[in-house]
């Protein structure tokens, strides 16, 4: 079974834009792990636009389920998770002013880098995962890391799904097969949503998470937070 990590990021946006409390933040971690989330996400940035530091140390204590930080690993980024102690780590390589994780890792470049930064992580007993994107080689590199898993970028998918479906998914397939032949476990996330997850899952073999947050929280507009996650999670079932 895939599980379902809620990335709650988008509601913290909502309150950050009024000051105050509303919505509440940690009350929404709680919910999505009583209506049925397998994992909860965040993804700290250094202007705290969204999510803020405070509200990742208060997160972890309330919840029961896995907890998940995304991020690049500055050295408060890692202060942070070496601190929380979540149950896995997701490096990301976004610079300080993107507005949303674009692309994934160049792991060649960036190897002794990652490396490090795995070795660090797993000395607190924390898993990790890092961002990739499709290419072969470049997975393949991804494995001398350390690192336990990857989490494909699947925005590509996403974009070209409506127009060609079995193209939008090939190299994802690709992707995710060389990820199981190096012994890495497999994530995925980014724009996957209800009309286009089933179709991901269940021609990704070895997919273990998928993690997403703003087409979720949207939908949660319209049908409620509680419907909603059950919706996505029927979806990772079909």
């Amino acid at each position: 079974m895939t599980r379902l990590s809620v990335n709650i990021n988008k509601i913290a946006t909502i309150r950050n834009a009024r000051g105050g409390n509303i919505p509440d933040v940690l009350q929404a971690a709680i919910n999505c792990e009583a209506f049925g989330a397998d994992g909860i996400t965040v993804h700290p940035r250094p202007d705290e636009r969204h999510i803020r530091y405070a509200d990742v140390i208060a997160i972890k204590p309330i919840i029961k389920t896995e907890f998940n930080i995304e991020g690049y690993p500055t050295g408060t980024f890692l202060d942070l998770v070496t601190k929380v102690l979540p149950h896995q780590v997701t490096l990301v390589p976004d610079p300080p002013d993107v507005l949303t994780s674009n692309s994934g890792w160049q792991i060649t470049k960036n190897m002794k880098f990652l490396k490090e930064t795995i070795r660090l992580l797993k000395s607190y007993g924390i898993r990790t995962s890092i961002f990739v994107d499709t290419d072969l080689e470049n997975i393949k590199y991804a494995a001398e890391t350390g690192t336990d898993r990857v989490e494909l970028y699947t925005e590509p998918y996403a974009a070209n799904f409506i127009t060609n479906k079995l193209a939008a998914i090939e190299p994802f397939i690709k992707a995710a097969e060389q990820a199981v032949k190096t012994g890495l476990e497999l994530n995925a996330g980014h724009d996957l949503n209800l009309d286009n997850l089933s179709f991901f899952k269940n021609n990704i073999p070895g997919l273990a998470e998928v993690s997403i947050g703003h087409a979720l929280i949207s939908d949660a507009l319209y049908l409620g937070l509680e419907n909603t996650i059950n919706l996505y999670k029927r979806a990772l079932r079909i």
